[in-house]
């Protein structure tokens, strides 16, 4: 299965929910991307002592997931992105809507 995974905030628990999902997913053979918009940019800066956002992102590249961020959406932050969040476009998110078999959104 291809899973997209479309990230909007920074709420610790929440992301990292999505982020144990993305890793299961590519525990059982499947692809993931994942793509950050709005405050879901700020992904590497999530701290929180109860989940580890950072550290699971990691896996998830890890295990060969694939992270995607607005470009717009840095900008507004003045940020040039990250390897857990890089740069991309409105075409990549179109993409992952498009080819994935199932999207989820948190």
């Amino acid at each position: 299965m291809k899973l997209g995974v479309i990230i909007t905030q920074t709420d610790p628990e929440t992301v990292f929910n999505a982020l144990r999902l993305a890793l299961y997913s590519l525990e059982q053979g499947d692809s993931v991307r994942v793509f950050l918009s709005g405050k879901g940019v700020d992904i590497d800066k999530i701290e929180d002592p109860k989940f580890d956002v950072k550290g699971h992102a990691q896996k998830v590249l890890d295990a060969g997931g694939q992270f995607l961020a607005c470009g717009a959406c840095l900008k507004l932050r003045n940020s040039e992105g990250s390897e857990i969040c890089p740069l991309s476009t409105m075409k990549d998110q179109y993409e992952i809507v498009r080819d994935s078999d199932k999207v989820i959104t948190m």
